[in-house]
């Protein structure tokens, strides 16, 4: 006899999300850019911090990759040398020019696909409306670089 009705209403996902930029789903709706959040020195900070650290971890990264790839070469060519492997150099160039080849064939057209050119233009909106925190970054990352 008292038996209550409730009622839900449904909320279709796929719907809510289609066209919304990626960085709202990940950091929620209520998020806006960081200009309407922070005052302009929160901004340079957060940004500075960031792209320090970044870019000091993209240069450690970077010595350790060519360092890596250099001593490849170096080893692979005293193998050669000494007669452990033997390298079929027409084969190298075979595959070299064919390389070209397709590079040429996929370069020809210099139209972007058009999910590359919707992500470009989420990327620009982005950097746009947080002009200050992108120019801290891209300091900070440029002195993580030099130190």
């Amino acid at each position: 006899a008292g038996v209550k009705e409730d009622s839900f209403s449904l909320l279709d996902l796929a719907e809510y999300t289609k066209n919304r930029p990626w960085w709202r789903k990940v950091f929620a709706p209520s998020s806006g850019s960081s200009a309407e959040k922070y005052n302009v020195a929160t901004q340079l900070v957060i940004g500075g911090v960031t792209g320090w650290c970044t870019g000091f971890i993209f240069q450690k990264v970077g010595k350790l990759a060519a360092t890596a790839v250099g001593g490849g070469f170096f080893l692979l060519q005293i193998a050669n040398h000494t007669g452990y492997i033997k390298v079929d150099w027409k084969l190298v160039e075979r595959d070299v020019n064919k390389a070209k080849q397709q590079l040429k064939f996929h370069s020809s057209g210099n139209k972007m696909p058009p999910e590359v050119k919707s992500r470009v233009d989420e990327v620009i909106i982005f950097l746009k409306k947080n002009v200050i925190l992108t120019g801290g970054f891209a300091g900070g990352f440029l002195l993580g670089m030099a130190s």
